[in-house]
């Protein structure tokens, strides 16, 4: 059976271009980088107000959306960075959203 696309080529217009970490660790303590990934997504901006003891703090957060599985050699996006217009934004988490018959339908990374 064929599935339906919930993130179509036609909505990933916004260059993006990705960074992600595997589970290893250099010798340096560094993670080792699992893949990368270069190509465009659907953009979602967002925003967060955290409040510190002192002051008001505003974080910008955003999420990306690809269509099909970016990196299929990399079974969890847990950590990286990515560049979308120009700023570099480390990765909180990401999902590989699968159909009933196991296959990845979309990507999603979410950015800190």
């Amino acid at each position: 059976m064929k599935w339906p696309r919930l993130v179509p080529d036609a909505v990933c217009t916004t260059p993006i271009a990705l960074v992600i970490d595997g589970e290893e660790i250099d010798g340096d303590g560094e993670p080792v980088a699992a893949g990368t990934y270069e190509g465009c997504c659907n953009w979602q901006d967002g925003g967060r107000v955290e409040l510190t003891a002192q002051q008001r703090y505003v974080r910008i957060t955003g999420r990306a959306f690809f269509n099909g599985d970016i990196l299929p050699g990399v079974p969890n996006i847990t950590g990286g960075y990515g560049v979308v217009f120009g700023e570099k934004r480390p990765i909180a988490d990401g999902t590989k959203a699968r159909n009933p018959d196991g296959s990845v339908n979309y990507t999603q990374v979410n950015f800190k």
